[in-house]
């Protein structure tokens, strides 16, 4: 999510889904420099779990970013340090289930290669840093590959290697893309 109003209509879907739920309590970081913080214990006992759930956003360095913690209370009163370690490990389960990703420049290609050519360019993607986002097989094997920018002309140069120089690649678009954290 790239704007408040992105994080604002997902807590209001996650309070149309569930609301019957006693608390949707939420954390949620927009923007590169985190420049936009906001949370609720939305009538949990104050600093009980908008602000535990911020801190576990903040100490992952995680932005653009909206967590929600439903809780539909059972009748049995937790304490106020039963309510943080709820949320806190709410909100824990939550990033890690929602997989961190790293947003980085990246490079779209559309390469093409002769049929003969298409194993060999298989196999060295295996071991290059790219992601193959499409393949159509026509009169030649036509492929879109995802790149990061850091990456792209280290990769062209091991395809055009790998081909013997019979590869041609035509940069489609550049964009910022998630790419995993390991």
């Amino acid at each position: 999510m790239q704007t408040e109003e992105e994080a604002l209509a997902f807590l209001q879907s996650i309070r149309t889904r569930h609301k019957d739920a006693t608390h949707n309590c939420y954390a949620y970081v927009i923007g590169q420099n985190a420049g936009i913080m906001r949370y609720s214990d939305d009538g949990e006992p104050g600093g009980t779990a908008g602000l535990p759930m911020m801190e576990v956003i903040k100490a992952q360095g995680v932005v653009n970013c909206c967590v929600v913690v439903t809780r539909y209370f059972g009748g049995v009163l937790l304490g106020a340090g039963g309510l943080v370690r709820a949320y806190t490990q709410g909100c824990v389960v939550g990033l890690k289930a929602a997989q961190v990703v790293i947003m980085e420049p990246s490079q779209r290609f559309i390469c093409e290669v002769a049929y003969p050519l298409w194993d060999k360019v298989q196999y060295a993607m295996k071991s290059l840093p790219v992601q193959l986002a499409g393949s159509e097989f026509a009169a030649a094997v036509t492929f879109t590959l995802l790149v990061r920018e850091k990456d792209a002309q280290s990769v062209i140069d091991e395809l055009i290697r790998v081909t013997d120089g019979r590869f041609d690649y035509l940069l489609e678009e550049e964009s910022f893309e998630a790419w995993d954290t390991e």
